[in-house]
């Protein structure tokens, strides 16, 4: 009888142990490659737990860094979700098999052109490609038409960019897939001529405002942060927007997927959701990182010239090649 009574109670601990399991399933953390601004994803991880009780522990880096680290992990990769700035670390993860898709009341969230058309990652946010320029040096009627247009003679020793980042990587991509590997090429070509390289946007555009050169190419949002700091680095500068689907027009997605080796895919998957959801976008339009929000009839910060207005080409982000991309950008010796 005591036997009997020590395996009933055996079996009841099993099963109430079977029952919880699920319960402190819920609970469990994520972890989070983040290659987006730092204090960007921790708004989005703080509102998320706030409102889950899920905790987020954000691991920091750079867009190739951890696309490549993920890669080499493969299956074995210890994060559950991957954020970037820019596609192309995106679809250098989704090539490699390596995302879960998303899923569909997520993906129903973002307009189909802040995603890809794969659906293994989803839009979290929005940069404009922008002609930065010194108002000292340059009017308007003498800005460049297209992005193109710097690969002429005349624009020699006159325009900045930094090639080593991955942000101007993700433009060459979409100029790659616009126009083709040649034009490309030839761009590239005519880059290294006639540009003048620094190491970051930020530096890019501290050199037009003290007039070293008279542009550069960066994305619109470090204006727009330093204006809202000092403006020390930003009050002699004006912004150009290409517009007219030209591939200086190049709206770049932010991204976020969740990995398919994830130990907690529900987790992972609820925190993409409320990222591109309600309260993830409403950081952005209140935030400081001034960069777009992407979720259906989510508002960005007003300061930002509307996306609608932005005139950007069609890109399929899923396509983006950084691989090409950079073998052309280290022949034509910009890397």
């Amino acid at each position: 009888m005591k036997y009997a009574l020590s395996t009933l109670a055996g079996a009841v601990a099993l099963t109430a142990s079977l029952i919880a399991a699920p319960a402190l399933a819920e609970d469990a953390g994520i972890i989070v490659y983040n290659a987006q601004h730092e204090s960007l994803a921790k708004e989005w991880a703080k509102g998320f737990t706030k409102e889950t009780g899920i905790k987020v522990t954000l691991r920091n880096g750079g867009d190739s860094d951890f696309s490549n680290q993920i890669v080499a992990e493969g299956a074995a990769s210890p994060a559950d979700v991957f954020l970037t700035e820019n596609s192309p670390a995106m679809a250098l993860v989704e090539a490699a098999g390596l995302f879960a898709p998303v899923d569909a009341d997520t993906l129903a969230q973002v307009p189909q052109e802040y995603q890809p058309s794969t659906g293994k990652w989803v839009g979290v946010a929005a940069r404009s490609t922008v002609f930065v320029y010194n108002k000292d040096k340059l009017k308007e009627d003498q800005l460049p038409k297209s992005l193109l247009d710097l690969a002429d003679p005349s624009w020699k020793s006159r325009w900045a960019a930094s090639p080593s980042g991955a942000d101007f990587q993700a433009i060459v991509s979409a100029l790659l897939q616009l126009k083709g590997e040649a034009t490309t090429a030839d761009w590239l070509k005519a880059m290294k001529a006639n540009s003048t390289a620094y190491k970051g946007n930020s530096t890019v555009m501290k050199a037009v405002n003290a007039g070293e050169v008279d542009g550069g190419v960066i994305y619109h949002y470090y204006y727009f942060g330093d204006q809202a700091k000092t403006g020390e680095n930003s009050k002699n500068i004006g912004q150009h927007y290409f517009k007219n689907q030209d591939p200086g027009a190049f709206v770049s997605i932010s991204g976020g997927g969740v990995l398919a080796s994830s130990k907690h895919p529900k987790q992972a998957q609820a925190f993409l959701k409320w990222v591109t959801g309600k309260g993830g976008q409403e950081v952005l339009k209140t935030g400081t990182s001034f960069e777009y929000a992407v979720g259906k009839e989510a508002g960005s910060n007003p300061k930002l010239v509307p996306l609608a207005d932005l005139q950007a080409p069609k890109v399929d982000p899923a396509t983006l090649n950084s691989k090409k991309v950079i073998d052309l950008m280290t022949q034509a010796g910009l890397l």
